[in-house]
Order: C-alpha cells, then structure tokens, then sequence
C-alpha cells in the first residue's frame, strides 16, 4: 500500500475543503458543499488503497505459482501499448472507456450497458465485448487484474456495498470462464464511495454505477 506523507495529506483535506466552500451571494455566508466533498474523499480513499487489490506481494507469489512471469522494466511500456490498442479496438463504439495511468490500463464499464437495475446479471447484449475482453486479458497474461465494483448513493450504505460487491464478482466469474486465470484477478467492491460525479442528478448517478476492470503490469523487481 502506498503511504502519503501527513504533510501531504494535510495539504490535500486543505484544498479538498476549500474547494468544496460556497459563498452566499447574498448572505456572504460560505458552507460546504458535501457532494465535493464526498467525491474529493472518494478521490483520496482511492489513492490510499494503494494500486492493487490484496497487496503486491501476496499477488505476485501467486501468479508464480500460475506459471505467469514478470516483464522487463525496458519492456513494460511496450507491452501495455500493444495491450492498449487492442482493448480499445474491442471496446470502441460500446461506452466503455479505456483509461491510460502511466503503465495501468483502467476499463470503465457503466452499469446501464453491464447490468439491469439492481441487478448483477450481466446483460446478453454486453457478452460479446466482455467476450473479446477476456480475450485480450487472457492473451496478455503479465499483468495483475482488478475487478472494481462501484454504485450511486441511492439506498443504503450496505446495500450499495453489497450490490458493488457483487457486480465485480460477476464480472470476474465470467472472466474466469472464459479463460482469465483466477489467481491473477483481485475483486473489491467500493459501495458508493468513490464517486466520479455528482450524485445530485441522474446523469452523474448513471457515471458512478460503475465496474471497473484495472490492469497492472507484473514487472521484475527493482522496477
């Protein structure tokens, strides 16, 4: 897990605050505006998760086990790439975003185009893309994969948790079916709190119910 300095820290719940402060125009009157902060929050808890379900090292002593090797420092980026452009090929024209974060691949995938509503069945209409997918995944074997499961605030706490919870394992059941290997995927559901957007209007409900699919490289180490 990475560790951020309490300096830092500070700094960052400083301007989180006084980015989330209004003022009354009439009143001149300043109050904080929650759904900022909730989303700022959301932006920070992921930080501090660190970049990979479980922790790097038990992942990795199980993806030596698998049989799955690590890549090259000088490598990695060349390796990605190709990945990159392959799973936007796949994915191009079907709403979900392909997301490059120096050597990681993000793949966000909204609900309405995954699942029904209140739901973790996976509609048949997104089975082929998801197919193409896992493909690509199982092709590119040298990588770590999280599955990320992520709801709007509608309903309680522990539902939503609960609902993110299982929309990422259904994502990761039919990965594994179709040839991804278990031992390199991670599974974590985040309930509402990491928000992408606000949760004040339909449109941005519709952007945090989400699953996100992370991809890491496995590299050598000292890299």
């Amino acid at each position: 897990m990475r560790r951020i300095p309490l300096l830092t820290m500070a700094a960052l719940s400083g301007a989180l605050v006084t980015a989330a402060c209004t003022t009354d125009p009439y009143t001149g009157q300043r109050s904080i505006n929650r759904t900022a902060v909730g989303i700022g929050v959301g932006a920070i808890g992921g930080y501090l998760l660190g970049d990979l379900v479980g922790g790097r090292s038990d992942r990795t002593e199980r993806l030596i086990g698998a049989g799955v090797g690590a890549i090259a420092g000088g490598a990695v980026g060349a390796y990605m790439d190709r990945q990159e452009a392959d799973l936007r090929r796949q994915t191009a024209g079907t709403g979900v975003d392909v997301i490059r974060q120096g050597d990681d691949l993000i793949l966000r995938m909204p609900s309405g185009i995954t699942f029904p509503v209140d739901s973790s069945t996976i509609q048949p209409q997104f089975q082929t893309t998801l197919n193409q997918v896992a493909q690509t995944l199982s092709s590119y074997n040298q990588t770590y994969i999280d599955v990320l499961g992520h709801t709007d605030s509608t309903g309680t706490d522990a539902y939503n948790q609960v609902l993110s919870e299982r929309r990422a394992q259904s994502v990761a059941d039919y990965l594994a079916v179709r040839g991804v290997a278990r031992a390199r995927m991670g599974i974590r559901g985040y309930g509402e709190t990491q928000p992408i957007a606000s949760n004040d209007t339909e449109a941005g409900r519709a952007q945090n119910r989400r699953v996100e699919i992370k991809v890491v490289p496995v590299t050598q180490p000292g890299y």
